[in-house]
């Protein structure tokens, strides 16, 4: 019985001992690389922040990228031909529901098992101001990591103040600067009067409509 037990066993640790699975990339032009995505550059993985083309009348058009290595949260700029190609890896979207904000960042709900993921206040960035409590929003996840925050497009918000209609203006500028209910300061109708609960968009703090509810 003993020699069975020790193939067993040795078995056993070579199991405990075997590599990670590897990263899975592929390779895609630079052009198409967007904010969100995870690249593979010579020190590391790194989240991409922004990415920008440029397409001048003379020259080579290029592709700016800023990112944030996972590892250490080192941010640096790099910069492709556009039609480069570029080792993009793969990441997870899951929806989370938002519980709460802190010192450490903001703590999100898996749905299905209930786990909890921080994200860091550097990768929620200036959208943090759109949370709201049991908000469901699409997290990107490498290794379990949060790389990335995607919110509802809209959300219902307070006016807390707004201001008259200026004297002069036209009907195609006919819009007042109003604050709302988390701070965020847009332009309203003028018809829109403080205390009215209104629909805006999360991707630039423009106002959408008056709300429904």
């Amino acid at each position: 019985m003993g020699a069975p037990l020790i193939s067993f066993a040795q078995r056993a640790c070579k199991l405990k001992t075997l590599k990670p699975p590897r990263t899975i990339v592929v390779k895609v032009i630079a052009s198409s690389i967007r904010k969100g995505n995870i690249i593979e550059l010579e020190l590391g993985l790194y989240a991409v922040i922004s990415a920008e083309s440029f397409f001048p009348g003379k020259g080579t058009p290029t592709t700016q990228i800023d990112c944030r290595r996972l590892s250490d949260g080192v941010k640096t700029q790099v910069r492709y031909r556009t039609t480069e190609q570029v080792e993009k890896a793969f990441v997870e979207d899951k929806d989370y529901t938002y519980l709460y904000g802190d010192d450490d960042g903001f703590t999100f709900m898996d749905q299905e098992n209930f786990e909890q993921v921080i994200v860091p206040k550097d990768v929620m960035g200036d959208q943090a101001v759109y949370l709201q409590e049991n908000m469901v929003v699409r997290l990107g996840l490498y290794n379990g990591i949060a790389v990335t925050v995607i919110l509802p497009q809209r959300v219902t918000l307070e006016i807390v103040e707004t201001e008259p209609v200026t004297k002069g203006q036209t009907a195609s500028s006919s819009y007042k600067p109003a604050i709302l209910s988390n701070g965020v300061r847009t332009l309203i109708p003028p018809h829109v009067t403080a205390n009215t609960r209104v629909v805006i968009n999360t991707e630039d703090g423009s106002y959408v409509e008056r709300a429904k509810d």
